[in-house]
């Protein structure tokens, strides 16, 4: 097995302890930041001595690369984007500390996501479609290395799926700067320019995400290991266990927990150098 190390700062004192605690027979270097060690061993100290450092690390056989992968799936609150974006229409209302917390509570696990859902999007009720408009051009941010990630995915032939317990005004609009091949989420549902406080259709909580990434995959006739899935929240657990490959982003401990690989430090491209 390798283990590819990453993150903002990548040391080379750092990089020789890890080699000598995992008995690593060489270091490759992946890019900035970014470092194969070859032929490497577990250790019991290695995530404590990485978590001190704040550097990511992956085991990753070695004859895994990115052209093994068909179907990769993501997240957008928090994931894909720097924010969340109910959080920040809240805000048009003064009502985000309210909202967010109770967004908090849904991706720590501790709300049912569909409950949270509706008590969050009460709050809107009466907001001007405008407000949509003025958090995606204000307020909402790409994740570091996100752009980066799309280009390395896109050239590698795989296809990409946005899918989000958020709302389509964003997805659409990533859609189509980012280029996914397919994008869903929420509805919301606007009468007279103004929201109504209600979602429209079916509502996109976990097990939608799941069945999302089940129709995708089977639709194109994809292996379940030939799948990546990335997220952050307690909602995006479905999918990331039903993925070959699940990537918790920054995520909270409970993803951490179950997911495949965690990235705490490093920007999504660190998803290409996994596999590099």
């Amino acid at each position: 097995m390798n283990l590819v190390v990453q993150g903002q700062k990548v040391e080379t004192r750092a990089l020789k302890d890890l080699a000598t605690l995992t008995g690593s027979e060489g270091i490759g270097r992946l890019g900035n930041n970014a470092f194969r060690l070859i032929d490497a061993k577990p250790h019991p100290d290695l995530a404590a001595y990485c978590d001190a450092h704040q550097l990511d690390f992956a085991f990753v056989p070695e004859d895994r690369h990115l052209n093994n992968f068909r179907l990769f799936v993501t997240d957008m609150d928090s994931t894909l984007i720097s924010i969340e974006c109910i959080d920040e229409i809240a805000d048009m209302q003064g009502l985000k500390t309210e909202v967010a917390t109770i967004t908090e509570a849904a991706m720590r696990g501790e709300l049912d996501f569909r409950e949270s859902l509706t008590r969050r999007v009460a709050l809107l009720e009466g907001l001007p479609e405008q407000a949509l408009a003025q958090v995606f051009k204000e307020r909402l941010r790409l994740n570091p290395g996100a752009e980066a990630m799309m280009t390395g995915l896109k050239n590698a032939g795989i296809v990409t799926v946005l899918v989000s317990g958020g709302f389509t005004y964003f997805t659409d609009r990533l859609q189509k700067q980012l280029g996914f091949d397919y994008a869903v989420a929420n509805q919301l549902e606007i009468r007279n320019g103004k929201l109504t406080g209600r979602v429209k259709g079916e509502v996109i909580d976990g097990e939608a995400k799941r069945h999302t990434l089940q129709l995708v995959r089977k639709h194109h006739g994809f292996a379940p290991e030939s799948v990546i899935a990335a997220g952050d929240g307690a909602n995006d657990l479905p999918m990331l266990t039903e993925a070959g490959i699940g990537i918790a982003y920054h995520a909270k401990p409970v993803v951490r927990m179950q997911a495949t690989h965690a990235i705490n430090h490093a920007g999504l491209d660190g998803i290409l150098r996994l596999f590099a």
